[in-house]
């Protein structure tokens, strides 16, 4: 209860994974009687799956609302006013409370709080360059984006999309449009596609690209976007060529939406993004929680703050958030910075460190890389698989995995995943008790291939 008698509210800033999990799991534990939920989101739907845009853009997945896990109305039905639409553009940490604006009648109000989360997510790196609000330019990282994408194919005759930037969204936007039936140029800063991976992994994401009819311009600086007398996008220029555009799509990557926080005075680290406790409470204050993309979370295998953003670790901030705000108790602890995509067939996934990461931190390491198959060599199906692995000098302990391969390839990283959470060493993973069957691995698993080629690569260079 409030110090009125009333309940107390909670309100929570953002619809999406960490804001409707918060939301959710407090009122689990508090009825409407004792907790009052608030939730504000600008856009038009709440707790939706951002990390399927891209198939369903690409024609995957056939409708919009098979990506919405929980619609509005079904969390009004259980207690949490939503008001969609519906921006907070200030908030009052003295005065405990957030002022909004709805969008479509522009009338403001303030509304107080108790308790508060924020889960404002992340914003589509925009650079800025002349052309880059030219009708044909998309960010791609709410449904809404992903409408408006759509909208813009559907009334766009010409055929050529250019993809600016080669991360996840990058390469998943890439082959979306080329399952549109569009030629598609991806212009990349970087030598080789997916700056997620060391430059040999990505070497082999390329090639399955190019195979594509992707083409792929890389160390290419992009300058600015031209546009036609009717204010479309018309070409993306480079200092050195430039690439015909009918739709430009930017997978740059993304920033934490932290506007609002740091108008409030909220910390804020250096990549950006709120800083919390392992509560998910925002430091120094005591009734301010926050989740999602818009936070800065702990790299358990350097110690460091990074900011990574998934819809696994927004929905688990939410849970964790929903229940301190709701009176339980629970913490995150961090992350190995795990993360799966495909691009065609091709599965490419990795966890933990990369080499520049490695030397970043001063971490001296071994690196190995393996070629395997995802199954026994003579069951029918079996696909190659890279793996690449990071040992740490003398101590063996493991830093980091990466895997680029055909079907059965990405959730292998999972072991990988566990194994840096518990700290282990490359050794102490060659004896892991790993399922075997010809339909499902080789009898030595690709990952334990590498771990034993890791663990005696550290063995030779250890007096």
């Amino acid at each position: 209860m409030d110090m009125n008698g009333g309940p107390e509210r909670l309100v929570v800033i953002g619809g999406d994974a960490a804001g409707m999990s918060a939301a959710s799991q407090a009122r689990r534990l508090r009825g409407p009687g004792e907790l009052e939920i608030v939730a504000f989101e600008r856009g038009g739907f709440t707790s939706y799956s951002a990390c399927g845009i891209p198939y369903w853009v690409g024609g995957d997945v056939p409708e919009r609302d098979l990506l919405i896990a929980r619609a509005p109305e079904e969390h009004r039905a259980r207690g949490i006013e939503v008001r969609l639409r519906t921006e907070v553009t200030e908030i009052d940490v003295a005065g405990r409370r957030v002022r909004a604006r709805a969008l479509d009648s522009e009338a403001e109000s303030w509304t107080p709080y108790d308790k508060l989360v924020i889960a404002t997510g992340a914003r589509p790196v925009r650079p800025d360059l002349p052309g880059m609000d030219a009708h044909g330019v998309h960010g791609v990282q709410t449904l809404d984006d992903g409408q408006a994408l759509l909208d813009t194919l559907a009334d766009t005759p010409g055929r050529r999309a250019v993809v600016i930037g080669a991360g996840y969204i990058g390469v998943e936007m890439a082959e979306a449009l080329v399952n549109r039936g569009y030629e598609v140029t991806m212009v990349n800063r970087g030598s080789e596609p997916m700056a997620t991976l060391d430059p040999d992994m990505g070497r082999l994401v390329h090639r399955a690209m190019t195979a594509m009819g992707i083409t792929i311009v890389g160390d290419a600086e992009v300058t600015g976007l031209r546009t036609g007398p009717d204010g479309r996008v018309r070409a993306v220029a480079t200092k050195d060529a430039e690439y015909p555009a009918d739709v430009v799509v930017l997978g740059i990557g993304v920033r934490p939406e932290t506007t609002l926080a740091a108008r409030a005075g909220l910390p804020l680290g250096e990549h950006g993004g709120l800083l919390t406790d392992l509560a998910m409470r925002v430091r120094g204050h005591e009734n301010i929680w926050a989740g999602g993309d818009c936070v800065e979370v702990r790299d358990l295998v350097l110690g460091q703050e990074r900011h990574i953003a998934l819809g696994t670790h927004a929905n688990k901030h939410g849970q964790v958030i929903g229940t301190n705000a709701g009176g339980g108790y629970a913490v995150f602890p961090g992350v190995v910075g795990t993360a799966v995509s495909k691009v065609c067939d091709l599965e490419i996934a990795r966890t933990g460190l990369r080499e520049k990461d490695a030397r970043r931190a001063g971490l001296r390491f071994e690196a190995v890389t393996i070629e395997s198959t995802s199954r026994a060599g003579y069951y029918p199906g079996a696909a190659p698989m890279t793996v690449k692995m990071l040992a740490e000098h003398r101590t063996g302990r493991l830093l980091g995995v990466q895997i680029v391969g055909r079907e059965g390839a990405a959730k292998r990283v999972d072991v990988a995943a566990v194994a840096l959470t518990a700290g282990m060493t490359v050794e102490q993973m060659t004896a892991l008790d790993l399922g075997y069957a010809p339909p499902f691995s080789p009898v030595w698993d690709p990952v334990l291939v590498a771990a034993r080629k890791a663990a005696a690569k550290v063995a030779a260079k250890t007096p």
